[in-house]
């Protein structure tokens, strides 16, 4: 398959990530040329040439929403209609590629999906889908997905919907439709759900059974728990979960635009640990 038919994607909803996706794209240019579809939301336009000083990134619109959170969580719904290829790495914004990932690439040859399981991958534990006290809901956190009409079983896992790669298939596009249809569950259930996409995914995983890969976590290490990894070989995509930044990420993103940009950053740009749309 043609480079031109393979190609990244992430998103970019409000200002609070802006500093990330700047360093995001540093660190895939350090090891990758395909094209970047940035799907963006609330940043000024005057604000757009410093994500195209990158080459070949593509700004697309998201899905427009005031709440930032839940603008990201639709663009993700969006990726397979906003993908121009046939191969597809979409990478939360605040991952730091530590080495090129072309063997991801490459396995879409012979998978539909490529994904990665939660730290925590037990949908029988999944108390951060969940409101109220966590360890009071532990008991009850598979009858309480059901209850609103996830299909989801004791044997279900929750993956990490920060990393995924997908080839344009039928399988996929149903995939996506099913998510979407999920995740409206959770937005309509918000008196016993938080607003994230893992049980939608998970759901649509379990509906639709995709010929499908699971990667180890070194493709989706998330630095928050590095202590819940036993892990012996190199990690090749570092997400650097909130609030642990990808700038500070081995120094693979550093350069002589970066360094100036962060100076800057600090004056302009609002704070990630900030963002009151986490707690909504």
């Amino acid at each position: 398959m043609k480079a031109q038919n393979r190609g990244f994607i992430t998103i970019l909803t409000g200002l609070y990530s802006f500093q990330d996706c700047i360093h995001f794209l540093a660190a895939v240019r350090k090891f990758h040329q395909e094209p970047i579809i940035i799907l963006i939301d609330q940043v000024p336009i005057v604000l757009y040439p410093l994500l195209k000083a990158f080459k070949n990134v593509i700004l697309k619109p998201a899905p427009a929403n005031e709440n930032t959170v839940l603008a990201s969580r639709q663009a993700k719904l969006a990726l397979y209609a906003a993908s121009e290829f046939d191969k597809t790495i979409y990478l939360d914004s605040d991952i730091c590629l530590l080495s090129d990932i072309n063997d991801v690439f490459e396995y879409l040859d012979e998978y539909d999906f490529l994904l990665t399981e939660d730290v925590q991958p037990s949908i029988l534990k999944a108390t951060n889908l969940l409101r109220g006290n966590q360890e009071e809901l532990l008991p009850n956190v598979l009858p309480i997905l059901q209850s609103v009409g996830l299909p989801l079983q004791a044997d279900s896992v929750q993956y990490n919907g920060g990393f995924m790669a997908f080839r344009k298939t039928k399988v996929t596009k149903v995939f996506f439709e099913e998510f979407q249809h999920y995740f409206e569950i959770v937005k309509n259930n918000q008196d016993k759900l938080l607003l994230k996409d893992q049980g939608a995914f998970a759901s649509a995983i379990a509906s639709v059974r995709p010929n499908m890969k699971i990667l180890p976590p070194t493709y989706n290490y998330l630095s928050k728990w590095e202590d819940a990894y036993n892990i012996q070989d190199k990690i090749k995509v570092l997400h650097c979960t909130y609030a642990y930044r990808p700038q500070y990420a081995k120094n693979i993103t550093r350069s002589f635009y970066t360094r100036v940009f962060d100076k800057f950053a600090k004056a302009f740009l609002p704070n990630q640990v900030t963002n009151p749309w986490r707690k909504k």
